[in-house]
């Protein structure tokens, strides 16, 4: 199990003396990050977490999962930004257990349509809530689970009590308040770690192994990136941090994140938060966006091969499916005899190299990250990177990688607006 960088396509980019000057910063910044000496080092407990964290919560986890996955069709996960992302990520990814029980998400919005949907998809259901947040004030979650609360305890009563499963603040704040108030079982979110970097502990954690994914495999994938990505010296994180912020210096603003596989879309929108909300900041940063290919390949893909030169593309190229479809043999009237006998996983890596070379070829600088497989190990390896990438590129950029405090601005005018006092 590992996760290779692939630079073939811009060695013609990074052979001199200026990608060499970019290097030598990239590693001082991945010594800022082991020695916990930049801005924000009060929130790197994620960088340590896949060894060190609490084992007795690590097997509450894993039982509650067990008891919801027993007693329940659905589990409603109510959060917003990190506090869903990264589970419904590695969920929708993975797949989890095929035995039935549904994980559904609420709370990442203020939309009635969206509510109503989530509230239908419950009619008949036995269900539980994953109530996730630090202060438990946040709105769109708050709003949410107010309302699925009600609904939940309309149904069962005082057994909602054993239904409701509250990730927050481990000794203050309104959730853990309304929390031991109505004797709801509690994990923490850590104090030492933001949300976006959030997914290994229980935050991510308890959604993950209820949808039935091995999470003992996710965290032995980002131990092994630990073990891998600390240590002094030149590592893959380190060289792709470095290239973003070569390509940023150059004149490339956007960075598009492409797999070849529908089911990375919410990974995708992880990465997204991860980058945007840490480098976003002081009128500095990359723009993070993503395409989904083939399917994109077909809309934004002209834009990408044509457009204006302000976009550098990293793949992530996963190597292997866990299953594969074969294209028969048979009349060829429709033209496709030359594919019969191949399989779509073939043809798919297939698209992947002919677009790494269109684009490539169409003056887009292209980076790949390579993972052999797609299962648990993998993908908590590919987590871990993308967090110390992340910090290695803001500390770069001359940003805390641990704040946000853009964030605020829509709450102030929000609250303002509707009567807060």
């Amino acid at each position: 199990m590992s996760l290779k960088l692939d630079t073939r396509y811009i060695e013609n980019m990074i052979g001199g003396a200026d990608f060499a000057g970019v290097l030598e910063r990239a590693r001082a910044a991945h010594e800022t990050v082991l020695r916990g000496s930049g801005a924000g080092s009060e929130f790197l407990g994620w960088r340590d977490l896949p060894a060190d964290y609490d084992r007795d919560e690590y097997a509450r986890v894993k039982n509650a999962a067990e008891r919801i996955r027993r007693d329940n069709d659905v589990l409603v996960v109510i959060g917003i930004g990190g506090s869903y992302l990264g589970a419904r990520a590695v969920i929708e990814l993975l797949g989890g257990a095929d035995d039935g029980l549904e994980v559904i998400f609420a709370g990442k919005s203020l939309s009635s349509i969206e509510l109503d949907q989530v509230l239908r998809a419950l009619d008949g259901k036995d269900w539980a809530i994953n109530v996730i947040s630090k202060s438990g004030t946040t709105t769109e979650p708050a709003v949410a689970f107010r309302i699925l609360r009600e609904k939940l305890i309309a149904k069962y009563g005082d057994g909602a009590r054993e239904r409701i499963f509250v990730t927050t603040d481990a000794a203050r704040g309104t959730l853990k308040e309304l929390a031991d108030a109505g004797g709801y079982e509690t994990f923490t979110v850590p104090d030492d770690i933001g949300g976006r970097y959030s997914v290994l502990s229980s935050v991510g954690l308890l959604p993950i192994a209820a949808a039935g994914i091995d999470i003992d495999a996710l965290m032995r994938g980002a131990a092994a990136a630990r073990d891998d990505l600390t240590k002094s010296g030149d590592n893959p994180a380190i060289q792709y941090a470095a290239l973003r912020n070569f390509l940023y210096e150059k004149g490339y603003l956007v960075e598009v994140l492409a797999c070849f596989e529908p089911s990375f879309a919410s990974m995708n929108e992880w990465w997204k938060q991860l980058f945007g909300e840490s480098e976003g900041k002081d009128g500095k940063g990359i723009l993070p966006d993503s395409l989904i290919f083939t399917t994109d390949l077909h809309s934004l893909g002209q834009y990408v091969q044509d457009g204006r030169r302000q976009i550098f593309e990293t793949f992530i190229n996963l190597e292997s499916s866990p299953v594969d479809v074969e294209v028969p043999a048979g009349d060829d009237g429709d033209g496709l005899g030359f594919l019969a006998g191949k399989s779509l996983n073939f043809i798919n890596q297939k698209a992947y190299e002919a677009t790494a070379l269109a684009h490539s070829g169409g003056g887009v600088p292209v980076l790949s990250l390579n993972l052999p497989k797609i299962d648990a190990e993998n993908i908590g390896y590919l987590i871990y990177f993308m967090e110390v990438s992340c910090a290695i590129s803001a500390y770069m950029l001359g940003v805390n990688p641990f704040n946000q405090p853009g964030v605020e601005a829509y709450k102030n005018n929000m609250f303002k607006l509707l009567g807060k006092k």
